[in-house]
């Protein structure tokens, strides 16, 4: 296959999964067992940014709000609450890397990943629809969001979205869409500053050499432009649909992986 067109296909992979609750990181392993070849770290890294700079321009408007309307109460608390679900994410993220973990680059840890994530998402549907829904964050919300990040960071197929969107809907009881919302915009500071930790340890180990900067410019863009359709599109669709649909497509990859994808 040409080299430019699997740019192009892990850009859109990478825009399509990154927010939606479907694993971006178990999509790209998945990609490169597929054919589409093993890319470098700057180079994920990079297209992950374009994904973020999507996001980030979708709600450029409410993070300008949050920083000009610290007076309010209101908020200043919601402020609060994202600045310490990212604040546990980084402690917990950076004790997990000092522990020497690594991401498997097996397929069947993510096949299972992707079910259990499917029959828990379908299970946490269930739950959230017996409980009355609130447009609000709750301070325990906002803590468990902040782990879930770490533990979707830490097993590739769970979903940083789909963790951090059910966190809030069932621990705080929040509506779909203010969940979703909370998620995308505490995801906003953690995925920058996981991008910039690697980028600035890519540079260090001499990562930068000889790297296609075509395919990551190329990458890039197509990543931002596919994310930026593919967020616009989810906050429409979350407005009158459960996360089921995503559910089911978690179960059925799984099972497929695992059937016809064992070894790999």
């Amino acid at each position: 296959m040409n080299d430019l067109l699997q740019v192009i296909l892990l850009g859109i992979v990478e825009g399509i999964t990154e927010f939606l609750p479907i694993s971006s990181t178990g999509h790209l392993l998945i990609a490169e067992k597929l054919g589409l070849g093993q890319r470098s770290d700057l180079f994920n890294i990079v297209i992950q940014a374009g994904a973020i700079l999507a996001v980030t321009l979708i709600y450029w408007q409410r993070i300008v709000q949050l920083f000009t309307g610290l007076k309010n109460a209101e908020t200043r608390d919601y402020f609060w609450k994202l600045a310490v679900a990212f604040g546990i994410t980084a402690v917990l993220g950076l004790i997990v890397k000092k522990l020497g973990f690594r991401l498997p680059e097996e397929i069947t840890p993510v096949a299972w990943a992707l079910i259990i994530g499917g029959v828990w998402m379908y299970a946490a549907e269930w739950l959230a629809a017996r409980k009355p829904a609130t447009a609000e964050i709750i301070w325990t919300a906002a803590i468990v969001v902040g782990i879930a990040q770490v533990v979707a960071g830490v097993f590739p197929g769970v979903s940083r979205s789909a963790a951090t969107i059910f966190a809030a809907m069932l621990i705080g009881g929040s509506n779909r869409a203010v969940a979703t919302e909370f998620a995308f915009l505490v995801g906003i500071p953690t995925m920058y500053a996981a991008s910039a930790v690697e980028l600035l340890k890519a540079v260090k180990d001499g990562g930068t050499g000889g790297e296609d900067w075509l395919a990551v410019a190329v990458g890039f863009g197509v990543s931002a432009v596919v994310a930026f359709v593919a967020v616009k599109w989810l906050l429409h669709y979350i407005q009158k649909h459960r996360f089921t649909v995503f559910a089911a497509y978690r179960i059925a990859l799984g099972a497929a992986l695992l059937l016809f994808l064992p070894g790999a």
